[in-house]
């Protein structure tokens, strides 16, 4: 990438860093920042008490693996479905890769009538903000500024700033796609 570019998307990872600061909201365990979508963090995922009473179908973890983040279907049983993502909240590793995969699971659970579904990491802040951003972008549409703007209003995130670049080019992507066809 040429000096150019990574100033320009320096720029650019600024201004969506300025939509992040504007929050005001304190950091709570869980928020539904989506129907039937929620964001917390790992004690809320680990209290089965916490999950039946929110009536949490799913659970995505995005610090599958991590140490201190309980991540097996044996813990959760019948009473939820689980998707485990070993990511690292880190400048280096590459999160587009489960884009896609995430989306779906959260999509498909959402379809479900009573299907509600929690994503969560170990604060609930990077990792699992990044991947429901990604899910309202492939699947509800929004642009990564409008995504930002939605989930900030619901819930203190904080991509860092590799997740702000990989969403910028999967936004890229997803315009360019629905300009050559607008039913996309």
């Amino acid at each position: 990438m040429s000096g150019s570019n990574q100033r320009q998307d320096l720029v650019l990872i600024k201004k969506l860093e300025l939509i992040l600061d504007s929050c005001t909201l304190e950091l709570t365990p869980v928020n539904e920042v989506w129907p039937n979508l929620y964001i917390g963090n790992v004690a809320v995922a680990q209290n089965k008490k916490t999950l039946c009473k929110l009536g949490i179908t799913h659970v995505l973890n995005a610090a599958h693996s991590k140490q201190g983040s309980i991540g097996e279907q044996s813990f959760y049983g019948d009473t939820c479905v689980y998707c485990g993502i070993p990511a690292e909240d880190s400048d280096h590793f590459d999160l587009s890769q489960h884009f896609k995969p995430a989306a779906d699971f959260i999509h498909k659970a959402l379809k479900r009538k009573d299907g509600k579904v929690l994503v969560h990491c170990i604060m609930g802040v990077s990792r699992s903000s990044t991947l429901v951003l990604a899910y309202l972008m492939l699947r509800q549409h929004f642009s990564l500024a409008d995504a930002l703007r939605h989930v900030a209003q619901k819930r203190a995130i904080y991509p860092n700033r590799n997740f702000l670049s990989l969403l910028h080019k999967l936004d890229e992507q997803l315009t360019f796609k629905r300009r050559l066809c607008p039913l996309l």
